[in-house]
């Protein structure tokens, strides 16, 4: 305790006090904040300006009215998930709309929503009195679209009440591609002001038909986000081709950010690492259009074009794209071909893109090592590199990449990529090994029989000189040493840039005399995997991961069809062996692509509880504060159920204070987490398409939902 005449922290001006809380962004710490004295409180509640309500929505009538200054508000996650925001609490009968009223009261300055509209009527009531700067709304639905509704009833009153609208997020809203073109069209003062549309919806099917693209970007000349589901199939009506580019750069050229996905990319699967990389399809998008497309477009920052259909010799459009694109610095590609020919020492296709700082490709055909050299060589400023589905690059390439990224190279992805298995993905990382911060490997254990030695000293010999063929490199990009060259030097690197290239800093080819630059992962705080299901996670730390001191999330991805699958040979997936990581903290564990029996299996076979228990073995003995976890399913029946087994296993995890389950359980179930000490938010999400509409086998009422939130808010949590 401060003595009488010490000056604290309360005497600074309010004005430096007001900067120090605003500079504060974790909620537990802004919390813990306003509990030091009455000011404090005061003071926090002027700066928060972001809040997530989850309470339950039968308590609306006591909700808090001391955060007027938030200004985005989301409401997507109030309790029970999925219902009605204003449905009346048979508990504290209420009028619906004076709930509304209410809501809207208590936070006057809202300039962002995020609201769950499982029906028209949610947004009606919210919005009977606008908040008059709403200029962002994002609606949630994962429930199927009511059949009764009209085309366009879930954003008439958003576009016909809201007039400071500017911003439209339904990339995770249950509609049709039908429903939004007729609102646009009978508002067009709220569509001409329109700056950002996310319209890449998960559950489209089809996606936008070309028409409807042209029509929703002529209706709003001035978006310069604009994300939306297509398709480029030229076998369906409605593709997109090179009409649709064409319009899309005529009509809306203030676009600094697009992103165009095929209905194909938008499914999470992994895809087979056995594809050439070459569909059965070309696109519809030729050559001139794409150069027309991007002179069109000269204020792009981000292109993300998820084309999933063959793009032939983009080489020499993505070299337009430099020079007509400036300010591009994030680019994706999916099967486009030829983006990097990598002929000679002159620079081509997207290796001259300079300034970019992230670049994902996937399944481009023909990428091979010589052209993630040429990548590395030109894209010196890439901070973020994403690859998949490319079978012809290997571990030789990809560890060049990095030792010419090195400097710079903080996010990369691995996957589905043939010759790049976990062992050799890794390996070839080593370069940035201290400075890495995020990771992508998919779980292949090939390479767990390949001696170390052998390969320390194949990629200490690697001569970029002579991969491939000799001839791909002329005399001006590098020159063979001469016979007096030390032999110490052509181990390092013989590939010698000239000056003005990017260079290789000498001391990221010091091996610590085992052919490898250490095994720590410094900087590691985020670790994504995926794995076949079957397989088992214990030779993680084998492959290289055993020491990674930062890592504080991790998300673990696991894929396949359980029927039919042998009865694993070890009792535990290997969860276990993550307590190596001492700061993890955060878990994603998505069973959800795992599909098999929920009910009873054929004989010989295991059932989905089996599988669950399987999976969480051994998750009791991580130190865990958040945990998300999606149950596998049964597609037969569209369930994904917590089992017996799990809710077991899940209640061991003493050290949890957040627990989502994506997917139903019942309510006998759930109550076995209320003997974990301090779980604070516990909530049942069924974000997945199609969400049941009635799942009256599971605990999943409004009734069962409450009984549950109530007992785990009556008891004391120690902090």
């Amino acid at each position: 305790m401060a003595g009488t005449g010490e000056t604290t922290m309360t005497h600074l001006p309010p004005e430096i006090l007001t900067n120090v809380f605003s500079a504060v962004s974790d909620t537990r710490t802004r919390n813990a904040m306003s509990l030091v004295c009455r000011s404090f409180r005061c003071l926090e509640r002027r700066t928060r300006t972001s809040l997530t309500l989850r309470g339950n929505a039968r308590d609306l009538h006591i909700l808090p009215t001391c955060f007027r200054y938030v200004t985005d508000l989301d409401l997507s996650l109030v309790s029970p998930w999925g219902h009605a925001l204003f449905a009346a609490s048979t508990s504290h009968q209420s009028d619906p709309q004076q709930q509304a009223i209410e809501l809207r009261n208590a936070f006057p300055r809202v300039t962002s929503l995020t609201l769950y509209a499982r029906s028209p009527v949610t947004l009606h009531l919210l919005l009977l009195i606008p908040w008059p700067n709403l200029h962002h709304v994002k609606l949630v639905r994962w429930h199927v679209r009511p059949p009764a509704s009209q085309p366009g009833t879930d954003f008439a009153d958003l576009f016909h009440r809201c007039r400071s609208l500017t911003s439209l997020d339904l990339s995770s809203f249950y509609h049709w591609p039908e429903d939004l073109p007729p609102v646009l069209a009978a508002n067009p003062i709220t569509a001409a002001s329109m700056r950002r549309l996310n319209l890449l919806t998960t559950s489209f099917t089809e996606g936008f038909k070309s028409y409807e693209i042209q029509q929703i970007t002529a209706w709003c000349p001035n978006l310069e986000h604009l994300l939306l589901a297509c398709t480029f199939d030229a076998r369906y009506l409605g593709y997109v081709g090179d009409e649709t580019l064409t319009a899309i750069a005529s009509n809306c050229p203030k676009l600094t950010l697009l992103h165009l996905g095929d209905t194909a990319s938008l499914s999470n699967r992994r895809g087979n690492p056995n594809d050439s990389g070459f569909s059965d399809e070309d696109a519809r998008i030729s050559r001139a259009t794409m150069v027309e497309f991007f002179s069109g477009l000269p204020l792009l920052e981000e292109l993300v074009l998820d084309v999933c259909k063959n793009v032939r010799e983009s080489c020499f459009a993505l070299e337009v794209l430099n020079s007509k694109c400036p300010r591009l610095r994030t680019l994706g590609l999916r099967q486009f071909h030829g983006i990097c020919l990598a002929i000679g020492s002159q620079l081509d296709g997207v290796a001259l893109c300079q300034g970019l700082q992230s670049l994902s490709v996937a399944n481009c055909g023909d990428l091979n090592d010589m052209g993630l050299i040429e990548i590395g060589r030109g894209c010196s400023r890439l901070v973020k590199f994403h690859v998949q589905g490319c079978k012809l690059i290997t571990e030789k390439g990809l560890r060049t990449l990095t030792c010419l990224l090195r400097k710079t190279l903080v996010d990369v992805k691995v996957s589905c990529c043939l010759n790049l298995e976990t062992f050799a993905a890794l390996r070839a990382l080593e370069p940035i090994r201290d400075r890495i911060e995020r990771l992508h490997v998919d779980c292949v254990w090939n390479g767990m029989k390949e001696s170390d030695d052998g390969l320390g000293q194949s990629l200490l010999n690697f001569d970029l000189n002579k991969l491939e063929d000799e001839q791909c490199f002329g005399h001006d990009f590098a020159s063979m040493d001469s016979e007096g060259t030390s032999q110490n030097k052509r181990q390092r690197c013989s590939y010698s840039p000239p000056p003005e290239e990017v260079e290789i800093d000498d001391s990221l080819m010091q091996s610590n005399g085992n052919g490898y630059w250490g095994t720590t992962w410094d900087k590691l705080k985020y670790l994504s995997l995926w794995i076949g299901v079957g397989d088992m996670l214990s030779p993680l730390p084998m492959a290289g991961l055993e020491d990674c001191p930062s890592l504080e999330e991790i998300r673990i991805r696991v894929e396949g069809d359980c029927r039919g699958k042998p009865k694993p040979s070890e009792t535990e997936f290997g969860l276990s062996i993550l307590a190596c990581y001492p700061n993890l903290s955060k878990m994603q564990l998505d069973c959800g692509d795992t599909r098999g029996y929920a009910l009873t299996a054929p004989s010989g076979q295991m059932d989905l509880s089996l599988w669950e228990r399987f999976f969480l073995n051994g998750i009791g003995t991580l130190s865990l504060d958040e945990l998300d976890y999606w149950p596998p399913q049964d597609e037969d029946v569209n369930q994904r159920s917590l089992s017996l087994p799990a809710a077991g296993l899940l209640q061991e995890c003493y050290t949890l204070r957040k627990l989502f389950i994506h997917g139903t359980a019942h309510e006998h179930f759930m109550n076995f987490f209320l003997k974990i000490p301090n779980l604070r938010d516990v909530q049942l999400r069924e974000d997945y398409y199609p969400a049941p509409e009635s799942d009256m086998s599971t605990e999943m009422r409004v009734g069962s939902c409450s009984r549950f939130e109530y007992a785990l808010n009556r008891r004391q949590i120690s902090d």
